[in-house]
């Protein structure tokens, strides 16, 4: 029996992955850690993951919030993993509390601040549910949405992401940075990734066995979303201000979220490498024909002792280009040796299922 199931493993790969994955779910372990899927054999229909950190205002409305669209659509079964990413307010002390009166809430703590990518990748690997929904903790991802979400799944989509029609009250460098980098990030990239999309999201259960194996380290969900296809939907929603705290995602960090999903899903930086070279090498040759028929056609005119600001200007152009370009590789490498590393996404302090 076993060397039939090797051979049939064999010869299809990918109903071997999702043979392993099913096995992993029902055994009540994922290669991160336990899966809370209470007793073995219990089904979880809807999973709600909540990536958290210093969002003590928000998490009782949010709660509450869920809560309430879980009982409209009639789910009795269901999970919220809250994930603190380090949080050094009452977050934890506030889950804590709701815990003691819904045995549904699970917390996972992380050892310090791994980012916010991170926490939704531990809240994929932990969940259980025939579905997962991925969402911010300061319901700028309004909890209606998801009965939208839960009927574009019923109805066949595997894949549901929302779709940010209008974003509420947020400073203006940020409205110009999102919409500058989701159109140049989808004109560079070799997948097509949905405009104006965030982490908001529904993922069947193959999609989220997928993700769970996917190795990488600098990760970019959205995009990682895209890559693996299947049925996806789009819902829209009109994005509102967060209910209270402060914006958690500054300047640096929406910098370097854009710089992973353009390096981890394009090579068009390296490739303007070759492209400056030619141009380089084209607007030379058209220079040194210049000077060549300049000193033909008056010889007494010295290309030499004249031009020397402009040849400056130049030096330092084409040096700050090679600067910029290096950088790029360099961004390339660092990945690679980050995957080389092999680190864990995060470290996990205790958890209470």
């Amino acid at each position: 029996m076993n060397s039939k199931l090797e051979a049939i493993c064999r010869e299809n790969p990918e109903l071997a992955k999702e043979l392993a994955a099913e096995l992993l779910r029902y055994a009540g372990t994922s290669s991160n850690g336990p899966i809370f899927a209470g007793s073995v054999g219990e089904k979880v229909e809807l999973s709600l993951v909540f990536p958290t950190f210093n969002e003590e205002e928000n998490i009782p409305e949010l709660y509450r919030q869920v809560a309430s669209v879980l009982d409209q659509n009639q789910i009795t079964n269901a999970e919220f993993l809250f994930v603190n990413n380090g949080s050094w307010d009452r977050s934890e002390e506030l889950i804590r509390e709701l815990k003691k009166n819904d045995p549904r809430i699970k917390l996972i703590n992380f050892s310090r601040n791994f980012g916010h990518q991170a926490a939704i990748t531990a809240g994929i690997d932990f969940s259980s549910g025939d579905a997962t929904v991925l969402m911010d903790a300061d319901l700028q991802d309004p909890p209606h949405v998801i009965t939208e979400m839960l009927r574009k799944w019923k109805d066949g989509a595997e894949i549901v992401y929302a779709v940010r029609e209008r974003r509420g009250k947020e400073p203006i460098w940020k409205k110009v940075f999102a919409f500058s980098f989701y159109r140049m990030l989808q004109y560079v990239s070799s997948i097509e990734i949905p405009l104006d999309t965030g982490d908001f999201c529904l993922l069947d259960r193959k999609v989220v066995n997928y993700l769970k194996a996917l190795p990488e380290r600098n990760r970019f969900l959205r995009g990682l979303r895209s890559w693996l296809g299947f049925r996806q939907v789009a819902v829209s929603y009109e994005r509102p201000a967060r209910f209270a705290g402060t914006a958690k995602y500054n300047v640096r960090q929406s910098v370097r979220l854009a710089i992973n999903g353009i390096v981890g899903f394009s090579t068009v930086p390296l490739r303007v490498a070759v492209y400056v070279g030619f141009l380089s090498c084209f607007v030379a040759v058209l220079l040194l024909i210049y000077a060549l028929a300049v000193h033909f056609v008056d010889p007494t005119v010295s290309t030499l002792a004249r031009g020397w600001a402009s040849l400056i200007v130049v030096i330092l152009v084409i040096g700050g280009i090679q600067l910029i370009l290096l950088g790029s590789i360099g961004e390339y490498i660092g990945r690679i040796y980050d995957e080389v590393k092999q680190r864990p996404n995060y470290v996990i302090r205790d958890i209470a299922d």
